[in-house]
């Protein structure tokens, strides 16, 4: 199950796992974003890579603009597939405060 909104202080919040079947609606949600936005993590168990596909692409589209996407809340299982990935340098990543 993959869940993606806005929260109440304005960050997009994803939760659960963000694999291939979910990527649709995770893009419906990202493709209205104009403005450099903070993705939270917090709650994000998984992320395969087609999940990742649809952040690169986001971040892309936002980088013609001058904005980015920045990551906060990323739990170490999700922070080592980025940094495994080479997305690590492409993103502002925050770790999880455990």
């Amino acid at each position: 199950m993959f869940e993606i909104g806005y929260g109440d202080d304005g960050d997009i919040v994803c939760s659960g796992r963000l694999d291939a079947a979910q990527c649709e609606k995770a893009l419906l949600l990202m493709n209205e974003i104009a403005d450099t936005s903070t993705l939270d993590f917090a709650s994000l168990e998984y992320i395969s890579s087609a999940g990742l596909g649809v952040l690169l692409k986001t971040q892309k589209r936002l980088a013609e603009s001058g904005a980015a996407l920045k990551i906060i809340n990323v739990n170490n299982h999700i922070h080592d597939v980025f940094r495994y990935s080479g997305f690590h340098s492409i993103f502002d990543i925050e770790a999880k405060e455990e």
